[in-house]
């Protein structure tokens, strides 16, 4: 999150999509800004934005699902890969023991 700067009119996406209905937590993840950044620029830009240019709610229960899709799938996939990881850790361990316990039990 750290001193980069976001063009005015990304700015000004996000002031609608807040004004809109979307919480301030779910678009500082989405655009990587600190949220109490985002709650400073409604409070400065809240009064400047015609109704008109405020997306449908629609558009942004479509973009929620997707962004809760999107974290499901990752998720997952952080799990998996944690497992995977484990699994060759194990292993890696049996390979360096000079005489691993499963043979012993096939004798």
């Amino acid at each position: 999150m750290g001193g980069k700067r976001l063009k005015e009119e990304t700015r000004m996406k996000i002031v609608r999509e807040a004004l809109a209905g979307i919480k301030i937590g779910v678009l500082a993840r989405i655009y990587d800004v600190h949220p109490e950044t985002i709650r400073l620029w409604v409070r400065d830009h809240r009064d400047s934005i015609p109704l008109e240019e405020i997306p449908m709610t629609d558009e942004n229960i479509q973009e929620l699902q997707r962004l809760q899709d999107v974290e499901e799938r990752y998720e997952k996939a952080v799990k998996v890969l944690g497992e995977k990881e484990l699994e060759i850790e194990i292993l890696r361990e049996l390979l360096k023991k000079k005489n691993p316990a499963y043979l012993k039990n096939l004798k």
